[in-house]
């Protein structure tokens, strides 16, 4: 998901469109954890990134994506950019002793 989510709405306010790019980002999240994992994977890992635009967009953890839409509305911007990947990935067992 490569997208420019804009917050202002002609009907809407501005709460309800905030609550549905998180609805978005979250469905997105889940719809690609539910896709079969590659053959040497076991578990989904999400390259994520946000920012005022494409080009000035940084690297965020997945967990602080609604963190960060929070301060983007508090801040009074009109648009932010999110960039989310899916990737395989090889997680190994922690060895119990």
């Amino acid at each position: 998901m490569k997208k420019t989510f804009t917050l202002a709405h002609p009907k809407k306010k501005p709460a309800r469109v905030v609550d549905a790019i998180k609805s978005e980002v979250k469905k997105y999240i889940k719809r690609e954890r539910n896709k079969q994992l590659p053959q040497d994977c076991n578990y989904w890992a999400f390259d994520c990134k946000f920012g005022d635009t494409e080009e000035s967009a940084s690297d965020v953890h997945q967990n602080a994506i609604n963190k960060q839409i929070d301060a983007a509305v508090l801040a009074g911007k009109d648009s932010f950019y999110i960039e989310v990947i899916a990737r395989g990935d090889f997680r190994a067992r922690k060895i119990e002793d």
